[in-house]
């Protein structure tokens, strides 16, 4: 309902409106609105404040961390001497060095069941390995297919105290060792340096030692036979466990099998073929 009045001048009657009753209403709706779309921004630019401090503590935390590392790279041994290393430990077992290239069916086997993102960026490799290594050092465990193979390696290679600092320790120089050589030069000397048991080191003297044959003469039997050894030597030796050592065989036939290097077919067959195992110094 509109109120009107009327005021006289020197010009006549004027009519005077007054406002609507809810006018008001209208106007504190209004301002309610406007008060809330302040509060809006306000929160929002606190939320964006907030989100950057985040974003930059974040970086300076992974700059930090990056500089640590790198200088704790700087102060382990340098891994230039990583291939004269390998062939002292064959000389002073006995064993002959193989080089270049690669025993297929036993590289592929071993890679399947110790480190199958062994051929990744060197990143997920390394976080991966990391990982694990952590969770063996957790456990306690002296598991070596706990890490990469670069670690692995470098463990054989470089010698250091157990616990974490060693476990630190094997993953830098781990990382030093890949950043140096290529992926094959790697395997190659992880293959000659690794124990096999019964005396054997390195692939030459293992595969001539159980299967009298050259390691690029392995069966996929024989090959996955050898690849579950580094892991566990004495447990898993062929020639006094051998129910223990063909269920290890059988778990790196699975794992040539999940990495699509093996059908099923094809791995139950290797399973399933004899083992022409030699006695330990025939």
């Amino acid at each position: 309902m509109r109120l009107t009045t009327f005021h006289s001048d020197s010009l006549g009657v004027k009519p005077v409106q007054r406002a609507r009753i809810g006018d008001g209403q209208d106007v504190g709706k209004i301002a309610a609105v406007g008060a809330n779309r302040h509060a809006d921004n306000q929160l929002r630019h606190r939320w964006r404040r907030r989100l950057a401090r985040t974003i930059l503590l974040a970086t300076a935390v992974i700059l930090a961390l990056a500089m640590a590392g790198a200088g704790y790279e700087l102060a382990l041994p340098s891994v230039a001497n990583a291939p004269a290393r390998v062939a002292a430990i064959l000389s002073a077992h006995g064993g002959e060095l193989a080089g270049l290239p690669l025993p297929t069916k036993l590289a592929e086997a071993i890679v399947s069941v110790e480190d199958e993102h062994f051929y990744s960026n060197i990143l997920v490799n390394v976080a991966d390995g990391a990982g694990r290594a952590a969770v063996a050092t957790l456990k306690r465990s002296g598991d070596p297919g706990g890490s990469t193979i670069e670690q692995q390696l470098a463990k054989q290679l470089y010698p250091h105290r157990p616990g974490l600092a060693g476990t630190l320790s094997e993953i830098g120089l781990g990382v030093k060792l890949a950043l140096t050589y290529s992926k094959p030069r790697i395997l190659a000397m992880y293959l000659n340096a690794i124990y096999y048991g019964n005396g054997y080191w390195g692939e030459e003297a293992a595969a001539l030692g159980y299967f009298g044959v050259k390691p690029s003469q392995l069966t996929w039997a024989e090959a996955a036979m050898l690849a579950g050894l580094p892991q566990a030597p004495s447990a898993y030796d062929p020639l006094r466990h051998l129910a223990l050592a063909k269920q290890r065989q059988g778990h790196v036939l699975d794992q040539l099998v999940v990495n699509h290097l093996l059908t099923a077919r094809q791995a139950y067959i290797a399973y399933r073929a004899p083992l022409p195992l030699r006695s330990a110094g025939q």
